[in-house]
């Protein structure tokens, strides 16, 4: 049994409404009793409008030619390149250009282990400043983008220490600085293991980016107006790649939700996709209703999917982006002999990254943090200063409630750096059972969240309208 604490007693949170979800509110997304599951309650067509898919949360094989990472001293060193590179976006048209991290895509993600230490040198051979933006990463302040980093200068290099001591799936990329950039940048996914062994036979990324191309096949970069553009999306750099899958084969596909302002969601079509972790931190496993996730601009979610029983059976992975559903990827059954004379069990939940069982709700610090709307204190990154005001200032240690209340009039992406955190139920009594670094919260809604302050240090917060030529805007707070 889940439990929160009200008023120093703990409780049972309570079965989750469609008012409660992470995204919004929406009667077409509902939560069932107990289970805290996700449900899609959409037809057989994936039918969905933009304010539908905005109510929700917030394909190459691993080791085909992973980067070098280097040994020495019990200490794992990498080197990246933030650089110029290209992708092919359109069929008989030119390679667009764009900005990456470490090479040409499409790159195979990063893998470390719970527990490695990194040596991280990045070297920028962009044009402009350069920072890494994480997703996933708690309490490494020295990593922490202009908080504790201050954008890398064109030509230069630097090195920062990265321990692992979460697992789970994560993105970096050079996002912070790129609104309204010369060029789109791609995001790099992370994978850090479990120290435990988990019961799947193949680990598969899914990282899912979108595009605005030009007539002649340029791809403009987030901030900029589209006119006259086209979208298009890719998954891990390809245009509809094909998965392939033994009968009776358990695969985990790490979904990365790498669109610059889209919320999205994929469905698996005829499969039970089964969440086991939501923004790098594991979750009570839940079957997602009509095997469709729904994620948030830079959101992550783990899921086991089995393969099915009829080699040559093909089945599309579909993508809804609140406009209209379209074929993203492909998933075929090989004709090999299965791989297992029976179907595995449900598997267990991943094991527990050490975040808090409980969180003290009737002694947490509250604040109230507005989105959206004027923009107050809220500035774009090259403007940031780290003399400007925080906006809260934590104990170390203590919970921390923060009432985030969307003033704008489209839905608006929040990200919390440094600390993951619970959603809360609507009389703060309880919490949903998973962690989120990410949320979505339509237009004039408020939503409420808590996590441990438990990492001190000066940490980012960012936000995002959910339009293209939106700005991304940043604030900081404390823990200290």
């Amino acid at each position: 049994m889940r439990r929160a604490y009200n008023m120093g007693q703990p409780v049972r949170s309570k079965k989750m409404a469609d008012s409660d979800l992470p995204g919004g509110t929406c009667t077409n997304w509902t939560y069932p009793a107990e289970n805290g599951r996700i449900n899609l309650m959409a037809d057989r067509i994936f039918r969905l409008d933009r304010r539908e898919l905005l109510t929700g949360l917030g394909i190459a094989a691993l080791g085909a030619s992973l980067p070098d990472i280097a040994t020495a001293q019990g200490r794992l060193s990498l080197k990246l390149q933030a650089k110029a590179g290209s992708l092919a976006l359109r069929a008989g048209q030119s390679e667009t250009l764009i900005w990456s991290l470490q090479g040409s895509p499409p790159d195979p993600p990063l893998r470390f282990r719970r527990g490695d230490e990194l040596e991280l040198t990045l070297q920028n051979d962009l044009p402009v400043p350069a920072v890494l933006n994480w997703r996933g990463l708690d309490g490494v302040v020295a990593a922490e983008p202009l908080a504790a980093r201050p954008p890398l200068a064109s030509a230069a290099k630097e090195s920062l220490v990265i321990p692992w001591r979460h697992a789970g799936t994560l993105l970096c990329d050079l996002s912070l600085l790129g609104g309204g950039a010369a060029r789109p940048s791609r995001g790099l996914p992370v994978i850090v293991a479990e120290s435990e062994p988990v019961a799947v036979d193949r680990d598969e990324m899914f990282l899912i980016e979108d595009w605005r191309l030009r007539p002649d096949g340029i791809a403009i970069a987030p901030g900029v107006e589209p006119t006259d553009t086209t979208p298009l999306y890719t998954v891990n750099g390809l245009q509809t790649p094909d998965i392939a899958m033994r009968a009776r084969e358990r695969l985990r596909f790490r979904f990365v939700n790498g669109c610059q302002r889209t919320v999205i969601a994929v469905k698996m079509d005829g499969y039970e996709v089964r969440v086991m972790a939501l923004d790098s931190q594991p979750a009570e496993p839940f079957p997602a209703r009509n095997s469709a996730i729904v994620l948030a601009p830079g959101g992550r979610a783990d899921a086991f999917v089995d393969a099915g029983e009829t080699p040559g059976t093909t089945s599309p992975v579909l993508l809804h982006d609140g406009k209209e559903a379209r074929p993203i990827a492909r998933l075929i059954v090989s004709s090999e002999p299965a791989l297992r004379a029976a179907a595995l069990p449900a598997a267990p939940a991943l094991p527990s990254n050490g975040l808090p069982a409980e969180l003290d709700l009737r002694s947490a610090q509250r604040f109230e943090v507005t989105l959206g709307g004027p923009q107050g204190d809220w500035v774009r990154p090259a403007d940031f200063a780290g003399s400007a005001a925080p906006a809260f200032a934590a104990r170390a240690g203590r919970t921390v409630v923060l009432a985030l209340t969307n003033r704008g009039v489209i839905p608006t992406v929040f990200h919390l750096h440094g600390h993951h955190f619970r959603l809360l139920d609507r009389l703060d009594d309880g919490w949903k059972p998973f962690w989120l670094d990410t949320l979505a919260i339509d237009a004039g809604q408020t939503q409420r969240v808590a996590f441990a302050a438990e990492h001190a240090g000066r940490w980012l917060i960012e936000v995002v309208a959910t339009d293209w030529a939106a700005a991304r805007l940043v604030r900081w707070y404390n823990v200290a």
